[in-house]
């Protein structure tokens, strides 16, 4: 029996450094693998988009790397898609998920996990608002967050006050601010929770001693070049059975988050506080090597049962 030719896949990105291990497994599962860079270009509502897959790859810090359109170009051509009925993973939904840290604290609530009490507030008169309503240490980030962007540690109001008045401060994309309370956890990391067509992938540790910039990939923090060595990304003993690990992948599924990267941090009393939805998730070649889990090979064969999902079936049958 002749077997029907895979679709095309269209990889939406504006990083080309995260590209090559996505490209490299799609085309081992058969993948013809069509690229398309978003930050300048047009979109015709009348013309259909090409037939295929589309994977979206848009990650929230793309203004960083000079990509200031990206996150609004890519807002109406993932509109445009699913308006044609193309089939994207990550698409609209997930993607706004992700562009907002306030977003993804309202639907983990919803889920019934725990979170840091998170405040978005614009403008400096309701920043320093808001920061008189911490009880204790609190940090800042973006609300379009990505790389750790806007994360600083502050002990009270006033310090946020002298930071707002110096030369480094930056309010990230629309000047919307995160202020959330601040975890002390007893030891310096936070645990990342991969998931993948609905399946527990893995969990990692990722060493906040000197940062919090915990971007996994190999182009962002290349573990076999870095001084920190294999201290600064570790596996987790986080296994599928456990219940956070369940409401994660329960959220993803109703909520349509496809491919994600779920971080909790731990405090001295043991309960695990969640803060952060990545959608744009990478996987370090190097420690996947150690853990024997191959990340982009995982979504590459989601990719490919989501392109052939009556196959098994019909062989099955026969």
């Amino acid at each position: 029996m002749i077997r029907p030719a895979l679709p095309q896949i269209h990889v939406l990105y504006e990083n080309p450094a995260w590209i090559p291990p996505l490209q490299e497994a799609l085309a081992r599962e058969g993948f013809r693998v069509r690229l398309v860079h978003v930050n300048e270009g047009l979109v015709d509502p009348s013309t259909p988009p090409p037939e295929g897959i589309w994977i979206n790859r848009i990650s929230p810090s793309s203004h960083t790397r000079g990509h200031v359109h990206t996150v609004e170009l890519a807002r109406q051509i993932l509109y445009w898609l699913e308006s044609h009925g193309r089939r994207v993973i990550n698409g609209l939904g997930a993607f706004e998920l992700e562009m907002s840290k306030l977003r993804q604290d309202l639907v983990l609530r919803r889920h019934g996990i725990r979170t840091p009490r998170t405040v978005l507030a614009v403008g400096r008169e309701h920043l320093l608002d808001a920061a008189t309503t911490f009880d204790g240490p609190f940090i800042t980030k973006h609300d379009q967050g990505g790389k750790g962007l806007g994360i600083r540690l502050f002990r009270h109001a006033r310090e946020l006050e002298r930071h707002l008045d110096g030369d480094g401060f930056d309010a990230g994309p629309g000047a919307r601010m995160i202020l959330q309370q601040y975890i002390d956890a007893p030891e310096p990391f936070i645990t990342r929770v991969e998931i993948v067509g609905g399946r527990f992938l893995f969990a990692m540790r990722s060493s906040t001693a000197d940062g919090f910039e915990l971007c996994p990939s190999d182009a962002c923090n290349p573990l076999e070049a870095c001084p920190a060595g294999p201290g600064l990304f570790s596996a987790s003993p986080v296994a599928e059975d456990d219940p956070l690990v369940q409401r994660y992948i329960r959220l993803c599924n109703e909520e349509r988050i496809e491919i994600a990267g779920i971080e909790f941090v731990r405090d001295a009393w043991g309960h695990r506080y969640t803060y952060d939805i990545n959608g744009t998730t990478n996987y370090n070649q190097t420690l996947g090597a150690r853990m024997g889990v191959d990340g982009m090979g995982e979504v590459a064969r989601y990719v490919r049962r989501t392109a052939t999902p009556n196959r098994r079936r019909r062989r099955i049958a026969s």
